[in-house]
């Protein structure tokens, strides 16, 4: 035990001097790690830097800086003992509020344990990140997809690349992801796209939409998540979020509070016509784009192992 802490400390050490700008982690005991609904997060807090974080609402309660990484020391073991325990194999769900391949992942290699525990326990997995990180685990996916389904979500935003390091500055690029995604594709990987936030005044055009849509055409993604053009703000990410309209959209914030107030739903002027586009373009490619198809695609085992016996 003194060993272990001990090893703790030195990655933590590491994680600090090989860091760029420099980031903090610390270690949480926890007493369980999956939800009623067999999802998960190894980490709690992100490195991301997305002006948008929903996660950084105070509704989740976190009892510590939103960019000092709280991880779950103890969630491998909990996880193996889990699965175990079921009596059939189901989808585990990650990355629904902590995105699994932040930097932090590099050193911990959380994220790859967690898709070797699933993989050996024959359960399926579907995960949603922003990172072309999740090639790394390429392998594990791969793997997990001959006896069970594993489907990638991948959140695209905004089109336009140097705007994209505005919004989401410490991630991989729109079109970093859209390689992914193309990877992800030619290896038999599904993948799902989440396009949101969509941010009043600042991505909700016409242009930007067809981009994104055009990426996810030529990745040939399965489906489209999008509950409308606009972004969610509430207490906690508020604040954030206009601290950096300030910085890199001087005088934009005045006119969100204007329109908006402290309105939790902000939709987009554009809405309704950009809503139009979407759904014409997801229904002539043949792209799902209805929440609930999408969702109980992405809550559906399937035993892949079945499909083997049509060949013997």
């Amino acid at each position: 035990m003194c060993f272990l802490k001990y090893d703790k400390l030195i990655v933590l050490i590491y994680v600090k001097i090989i860091s760029n700008g420099g980031y903090n982690m610390h270690y949480k005991t926890v007493k369980g790690i999956l939800s009623n609904d067999n999802t998960m997060n190894l980490y709690r807090g992100c490195q991301h830097g997305c002006i948008y974080c929903d996660s950084r609402s105070k509704c989740y309660h976190f009892e510590h800086d939103f960019e000092d990484i709280e991880v779950k020391e103890n969630a491998l073991e909990l996880l193996d003992a889990s699965l175990k325990k079921k009596r059939k194999p189901c989808m585990i769900g990650m990355g629904a509020i902590t995105d699994p391949y932040i930097p932090l992942e590099d050193q911990l290699l959380y994220t790859r344990g967690a898709l070797e525990i699933i993989d050996r326990n024959g359960f399926g997995v579907t995960l949603i990140t922003k990172s072309s990180r999740v090639l790394r685990n390429l392998d594990i996916l791969k793997s997990i997809q001959t006896h069970s389904k594993c489907v990638i979500q991948m959140t695209l935003t905004t089109y336009n690349e140097k705007l994209c390091k505005k919004l989401e500055p410490n991630v991989s690029t729109t079109k970093e992801r859209f390689e992914t995604l193309l990877t992800l594709q030619k290896e038999g990987i599904p993948t799902i796209v989440w396009l949101t936030p969509i941010l009043p005044f600042i991505n909700d055009n016409e242009e930007n939409l067809r981009g994104i849509l055009d990426y996810c055409i030529k990745a040939y993604v399965k489906g489209i998540i999008c509950f409308g053009m606009g972004v969610t703000l509430r207490e906690g990410n508020r604040e954030f979020f206009y601290s950096k309209l300030d910085q890199h959209f001087p005088g934009l914030k005045e006119k969100y509070i204007h329109k908006y107030g402290n309105s939790y739903i902000l939709s987009s002027p554009q809405n309704k016509k950009l809503m139009r586009i979407f759904h014409q373009v997801c229904e002539e490619n043949g792209i799902m784009h209805e929440h609930e198809e999408i969702f109980n695609y992405l809550r559906t085992y399937e035993d892949h192992r079945l499909d083997l016996l049509d060949f013997i």
